[in-house]
């Protein structure tokens, strides 16, 4: 990335032409750098152009004349009326020259032939033109030796190295000049050009002279070193910075800023100290436009840790609302805590994700779609640019792991079910307990009573006395032995206890029932 500074910088140029072929051949023409200069932005139109020199602020405008929407002609009246400092220069076609002559009286810097147009003769137009500013291309040149310079001071001191000697001295003293330094991040690793040279442009307004250098600052941030003078430390500026930055680029990210300091050799320690802490924060707060550090912010809240034998209790018995809704609920205190480190609270997002679909396989549900799909849960967590974003993924598997496992548990069940009352069915004569059917199918006595109860409609004693009794019922109605033989037949060997039973399904005693149902009685 390019030093910028108010003094000195490459002098920047935008190209303006409705035909794309015409712009990357002057952007690929030579090694503009080498020569001085930038190509900051092309624009179709003079309506884009216009667009374009607000945000990025070229130096030299290269437009056609002829374009839709806005003509060079136009657009080079507007350029000189609002940037009186930008110069202009136009391409033309043979038969355009009555344009030319117009744009001339507008303020035009020079004109240049499209079919004659060749790089010598270009740079020669813009060396001419770049005369005219307050830049000058050899001044440029030493300008970016000085950026790459500095560029590798800050790249070295943000990464944990040493600086020492003579050399870095004198380059550190030539690179930043002003005793006061701070840093400014945006939480976006990669923002947009435009944006990128807008903040530079308001730092150099609100802090006239101030260098602004930009640099990857890790951990998804684009960072700013800010090297001024004693108004770098008062906090209007910044306010309104934080603030200008937020209305016209609010969708780029949340601005973070430092405490100043005054020694070169800190800013690896502040990054990581104030710039990489505040990034936390405004991980878990995404709607907070700017954020400044404080020394004595209050220390996050500490949440317990998550529960995971419960959870996985839970699940197991498939309770999975209740499993579920512990899950939501912790991940909401750990946001609104925002003390967890970022990448350690998004591994435990995606950890949660994998237990769930370890415990579903285990469980013996259809995992296979769940499992094929949380590579691109894990990939879209991990891309998260905050915790509510992060936490939506999250909520959106567990939804769908939810609607899964419902289904397969209904299905599980019914088929459950089936298996129970076929056993009870085939034994309905057998001294039939909770405590040993629930051995029986490997389930815990209490929670086959209720399960059964959920799934029935009636509890299992009650169950398994209507299969006998009716069992019982149709004996009487066809057999010859007696009551106490049936009963005892049907799994109830105390006489008085099946009458009393019969009597409860029935509204009769088994003597009655045989007499209304046979017409005869045998006692």
């Amino acid at each position: 990335m390019e030093a910028f500074t108010i003094e000195g910088h490459l002098c920047k140029i935008l190209i303006v032409d409705d035909e794309i072929l015409i712009r990357q051949g002057i952007k690929h023409y030579m090694n503009w750098e080498q020569e001085g200069f930038s190509i900051v932005g092309e624009a179709a139109n003079g309506r884009e152009a216009l667009e374009m020199i607000e945000a990025c602020r070229p130096d030299i405008v290269i437009t056609d004349i002829v374009m839709p929407v806005m003509d060079g002609e136009e657009l080079t009246k507007v350029v000189k009326t609002r940037y009186p400092d930008i110069e202009v220069v136009v391409l033309s076609s043979f038969g355009e020259f009555e344009y030319v002559r117009s744009t001339f009286q507008s303020g035009v810097a020079d004109y240049i032939l499209k079919p004659k147009l060749e790089p010598r003769e270009l740079l020669q137009v813009l060396n001419k033109a770049a005369g005219r500013t307050r830049l000058r291309p050899n001044a440029a040149r030493e300008a970016k030796a000085s950026a790459d310079a500095a560029e590798r001071l800050l790249e070295k001191i943000t990464a944990g190295f040493e600086l020492g000697g003579e050399a870095d001295r004198a380059d550190i003293r030539a690179s930043f000049p002003h005793p006061v330094f701070r840093l400014l991040a945006v939480t976006a690793k990669d923002i947009s050009e435009a944006a990128a040279a807008a903040l530079q442009s308001m730092v150099g307004k609100r802090f006239p002279g101030a260098v602004c250098l930009p640099f990857p600052a890790g951990r998804g941030l684009t960072g700013f070193l800010l090297n001024g003078n004693a108004d770098l430390q008062t906090q209007a500026p910044l306010d309104g910075l934080a603030a200008q930055w937020a209305d016209a680029f609010g969708q780029a990210g949340t601005l973070l800023i430092s405490r100043p300091y005054e020694d070169f050799m800190r800013t690896g320690d502040v990054l990581r100290e104030q710039i990489h802490p505040l990034a936390r924060r405004a991980f878990y707060r995404p709607h907070a436009r700017w954020l400044m550090f404080a020394e004595d912010a209050a220390p996050p809240l500490t949440v317990e840790a998550f529960n995971l034998n419960q959870f996985t209790e839970a699940f197991k018995l498939m309770q999975f609302g209740e499993a579920f809704g512990g899950l939501r609920r912790h991940v909401e205190k750990l946001r609104a805590a925002g003390g967890m480190d970022v990448e350690e609270f998004k591994s435990f997002l995606n950890n949660m994700i994998f237990t769930i679909t370890v415990l579903t396989e285990n469980m013996g549900f259809d995992a296979q779609g769940l499992d094929k799909e949380k590579f691109r849960y894990f990939d879209a967590i991990q891309q998260a640019r905050n915790a509510e974003e992060a936490i939506g993924i999250l909520h959106a598997f567990t939804a769908e792991a939810e609607r899964r496992l419902a289904d397969s548990a209904r299905n599980a069940a019914r088929d459950n079910m089936k298996k129970l009352l076929d056993y009870i069915e085939q034994n309905y004569a057998e001294p039939l307990s909770l405590k040993e059917v629930a051995k029986h199918f490997h389930f815990n006595p209490s929670y086959l009573s209720s399960w059964f109860s959920a799934h029935s409609g009636e509890g299992f004693v009650e169950y398994v006395n209507k299969i006998r009794i009716h069992k019982a019922a149709e004996m009487l109605r066809t057999g010859s032995g007696s009551i106490a033989e049936i009963g005892a037949k049907v799994g109830f060997p105390d006489h008085s206890y099946f009458c009393k039973v019969f009597k409860k399904f029935t509204g009769r005693s088994p003597s009655e029932y045989r007499r209304m149902t046979a017409g005869t009685a045998r006692e």
